[in-house]
């Protein structure tokens, strides 16, 4: 993301785009012809936005927000810029740089950076953040959703971890049973069927649901109610949930679900033509998940 002087990007160009309101840090996804499928550029114009906000020491609140009609149809496995050959940026660890590897080590290192370990760098945030959410959370969308420490949604928005389809037990950052309970995880994987934004409050993964047109009103509201509070007491309390969170599991079962995972795409690349099992953005759209999205 290019970085300018003051508090406002306005570039349409460009596919993170930050905004300062107050106390408030709006970072918006912006590659809506696309469904804000996230590619690396996405990916680290994303964690720029962030480190401004967090960095910044007159915001408060981050908001995740997304232009267009959906929130984001997942990693990008079909655009025009899916760029998955390129070097990445050792951001959040410090793997072996994917494009000199083959095989299982090249995928491995890849995503390690890119989805796992960027959404756990990102949970850890010291500001609170609250995701605006409209039309398709899909797969990498939802992994984009759940490090957000709360979720607006509108009555349109629906959320879905189709990669099942693909021989694969779930994202990357496998965050379902926290976020579902253990019973609403499996249905959700197991059939790979969507979930409106009223079941999805019903089972309590997100905190509002409002019309289309009232998201961007509730979504600010709730930000600017936060931002009242001491900022680090903020902090402190966001750690305190994350904590009792990792106490109860979260960490280490995203570190062995990763590595099943993984094992998943070896088995696809050993029997099939290739680690996705033939799947790609056209058929996955065809099978109901909506967008050119995971892996």
């Amino acid at each position: 993301m290019a970085r300018q002087d003051g508090e406002t990007i306005t570039d349409d160009d460009e596919v993170v785009r930050y905004e300062r309101r107050g106390e408030i840090a709006m970072v918006t996804m912006n590659r809506p012809q696309y469904r804000n499928a996230q590619n690396s550029v996405m990916t680290y114009a994303l964690d720029d936005a962030f480190y401004r906000a967090c960095a910044d020491p007159e915001v408060t609140v981050i908001v995740l927000a997304a232009a267009g009609e959906h929130f984001s149809a997942g990693h990008d496995i079909g655009s025009p810029g899916r760029d998955i050959d390129v070097a990445y940026q050792r951001r959040a660890g410090l793997w072996w740089d994917h494009t000199e590897r083959r095989g299982g080590e090249s995928r491995f290192a890849r995503e390690q950076e890119v989805y796992l370990g960027m959404c756990r760098r990102w949970r850890e945030m010291p500001k609170p953040v609250v995701a605006s959410v409209q039309g398709a959370c899909v797969a990498g969308g939802l992994m984009l959703a759940w490090i957000c420490d709360l979720i607006v949604a509108s009555e349109d928005a629906f959320f879905a971890d189709p990669v099942l389809r693909m021989g694969i037990p779930g994202v990357e950052y496998f965050a379902h049973p926290w976020v579902l309970g253990p019973r609403m995880a499996k249905e959700f994987l197991f059939t790979g069927r969507r979930i409106s934004a009223a079941r999805a409050y019903e089972v309590g993964m997100v905190n509002t649901v409002v019309a289309r047109d009232e998201l961007e009103t509730a979504t600010t509201e709730l930000a600017t109610d936060i931002a009242a509070m001491p900022q680090f007491g903020l902090s402190l309390a966001k750690k305190a949930v994350n904590q009792a969170e990792d106490l109860m599991g979260l960490s280490n079962g995203l570190d062995s679900v990763f590595g099943l995972h993984h094992f998943a795409h070896a088995h696809n690349a050993e029997v099939g033509k290739d680690s996705l099992s033939g799947m790609d953005a056209r058929s996955m759209k065809k099978s109901g998940s909506d967008g050119t999205q995971e892996q």
